[in-house]
């Protein structure tokens, strides 16, 4: 038994698909609003989304993106599109899986339960990417204790502030790869919602303390259109 919530503002729809879902043995839950989806997330996370993308208040794509930026619960669309450019901008929107309009009640079960075996295989909805790793973690001349919250830089300590610190953490774990900009900020923020630029303050920041530019990067490297790494100086 998973918990879903079904966001869809057709209400004859609306109340087939609950009726589809709760045969199968889900406790659901609906909204017809992208916000009030939105705000439920936050304040009762389910196993998984059902997401139509044409809402009232809310552009769904818009609504799925703002998802992604404050959980990783699973997200089932459902679309009345099928070309191949909708569905790439579905699936870098954050979409697990989706289903094009019209489509059965066993077709939506079907997808949701891969999409739920899928989510569990690689853990609970919302949790970070990687799990951290024990111990203090070092990248090049910077050594990071988790448990101490303290961080060194070619021996001399840096001082951080809290955001600062899990920032760089967080990098570290990920060390030489490129983690996606709204990944780091539903992971290290954890909050309904939070500006990207609020990201470029505090990595500009970092870059001071480390002693770095970001025309010429040492550590924390930016790759346009894509994300942020920590990177093992050369």
């Amino acid at each position: 038994m998973a918990s879903v919530l079904l966001v869809e503002d057709d209400p004859v729809i609306r109340v087939r698909l609950i009726d589809v879902l709760s045969r199968h043995d889900h406790v659901v839950r609906s909204s017809p609003y992208g916000f009030e989806a939105l705000r439920e997330v936050t304040r009762q996370p389910p196993d998984a989304v059902v997401l139509d993308l044409g809402l009232p208040d809310l552009d769904g794509v818009d609504v799925l993106r703002m998802l992604r930026s404050i959980s990783q619960v699973p997200v089932l669309v459902a679309t009345a599109r099928d070309d191949e450019a909708e569905i790439i901008r579905l699936l870098n929107a954050g979409a697990d899986d989706y289903l094009v309009k019209p489509f059965s009640g066993g077709q939506l079960a079907a997808r949701l339960g891969a999409v739920l075996r899928r989510s569990a295989a690689v853990g609970r909805p919302g949790a970070p990417e990687t799990a951290p790793r024990a111990g203090a973690i070092r990248v090049g001349g910077l050594t990071i204790d988790r448990q101490a919250r303290s961080v060194s830089l070619d021996g001399g300590e840096l001082r951080l502030t809290r955001r600062e610190f899990d920032l760089l953490a967080y990098l570290a774990e990920r060390a030489d790869r490129v983690v996606p900009r709204r990944r780091v900020l539903a992971d290290v923020w954890r909050q309904s919602y939070v500006e990207e630029q609020t990201l470029d303050v505090h990595v500009s920041s970092l870059r001071r303390k480390l002693g770095e530019r970001a025309s010429r990067p040492r550590y924390l490297h930016t790759v346009r259109g894509v994300g942020i790494k920590l990177v093992t100086p050369r």
